[in-house]
């Protein structure tokens, strides 16, 4: 066995069809799909049931987070690598094939990387990801941000985990980053140059948790920075930080507009602000961020005007 695929989920009947189907038909065969279900309560269990091929699995257990479903799904994997796909994800056709055949051109590189696409509930584009490049030792670059842009990205060689041990079971976000920072941090990466991985974003996406994401998130920051291999790159942190803020400032512009959501923007936008070394340079998102904080509501405050003076008049 090559490759192990491990698909955690909770509650997916609405994919994850889809994403199994987008692993199964990938254009390299040598695979298995370990489905781990995370104690779902819809018909994500028959649906998967009712999917016929030799190399899928399905193995259930109580609830208990994305972190310890991935490492059960480590667990049960036979492959010489590994690669994670979340439920509601889809990857190109060529995605395995390339990421293996990058890591077999690379012997020292651990894990293999591509591009990230966004899509909607409906599988429709939305935005490109970013198109970062970093390729050998890249602790540094992974140290100001999580550039893999998420857990449905990467494949890895599977013999990296007995060295840096599986998810942190105690974060319920942001518990992708820390892995890859302890990987990155003695060994190689490589990157495939085309977007291959199809980033679904829904309202009901951990990601859209956005409290949960900074807290989680910080709590990665500090511990990185504690650590022996990062005493001489101090000086990144607030970039670190910086970057981390303009990520959550510009999710939180994209949920829907409310005066919580506004708060909860311009709270990220000042942390932003705060951590940015320099503002000559972010002065040009900073003030993108704050038109596409402050404009919608107002828009919202001037539509609630306009429908009070109409019932005035009525």
């Amino acid at each position: 066995m090559t490759i192990s695929v491990v698909i955690p989920v909770y509650n997916g009947e609405q994919t994850i069809a889809e994403t199994i189907k987008s692993v199964l038909n990938q254009n390299f065969k040598d695979i298995e799909v370990i489905v781990i279900n995370d104690g779902s309560t819809d018909k994500t269990v028959d649906i998967v049931q009712n999917i016929f091929d030799s190399r899928l699995q399905i193995f259930s257990y109580d609830n208990s987070g994305l972190a310890a479903t991935r490492n059960r799904g480590i667990k049960k994997a036979r492959g010489k690598f590994i690669s994670f796909i979340d439920a509601d994800d889809l990857w190109t056709l060529d995605k395995l094939e390339d990421q293996y055949q990058v890591l077999k051109a690379n012997p020292r590189a651990v894990l293999a990387y591509s591009w990230t696409d966004y899509i909607n509930d409906s599988g429709n584009f939305i935005k490109a990801g970013r198109r970062i490049k970093f390729t050998g030792w890249v602790y540094e670059r992974m140290l100001m941000g999580n550039f893999l842009e998420n857990g449905s990205n990467p494949l890895i060689r599977r013999q990296v985990f007995e060295e840096v041990g599986h998810f942190d079971e105690s974060l319920s976000a942001a518990e992708d980053w820390d892995m890859w920072l302890r990987i990155c941090a003695n060994h190689e990466f490589v990157c495939v140059q085309k977007p291959q991985i199809l980033y679904r974003i829904s309202a009901n996406s951990m990601s859209n948790n956005l409290k949960k994401q900074e807290a989680e998130s910080l709590k990665v920051i500090d511990r990185a920075f504690i650590d022996d291999k990062a005493q001489q790159l101090q000086h990144l942190k607030k970039t670190s930080l910086a970057n981390l803020y303009k990520y959550l400032t510009f999710k939180a512009i994209e949920a829907a507009p409310n005066k919580q959501q506004t708060r909860i923007a311009l709270r990220f936008w000042w942390n932003f602000i705060n951590n940015s070394s320099s503002l000559r340079q972010q002065w040009r998102i900073i003030l993108i961020a704050a038109v596409k904080i402050i404009f919608p509501h107002l828009c919202n405050i001037l539509q609630k005007k306009k429908y009070h003076n109409l019932s005035k008049k009525t």
